[in-house]
């Protein structure tokens, strides 16, 4: 396994329990398939740099966690269908 960090931008018309809900969705993802969530914190609301689907502004959220590489392809094909996702970053940790 290894270390991965995932910035995610959700809708600003979500609401704050909405978007713990996403958060704990993509959690939840990564656990039932063998990974590890080290951490999650929560951003807050920021300006974008440009509008993305019409909203200037986004809710960011962080999460560091373990996950097989295999398994993290599938979690970014379960990002981009999330309708409440505007954005997402995976990365490996530490480059």
């Amino acid at each position: 396994m290894r270390d991965y960090e995932l910035v995610t931008i959700v809708n600003p018309e979500v609401d704050d329990e909405g978007i713990l809900a996403v958060v704990d969705k993509v959690n939840r993802f990564i656990t039932e398939r063998g990974g590890v969530v080290d951490g999650t914190e929560q951003w807050g609301r920021k300006k974008l740099a440009y509008s993305i689907k019409r909203f200037s502004e986004g809710s960011y959220s962080f999460t560091r966690f373990n996950l097989e590489p295999k398994a993290v392809k599938e979690l970014e094909v379960n990002l981009r269908a999330e309708d409440e996702i505007l954005r997402h970053l995976v990365t490996k940790a530490g480059e």
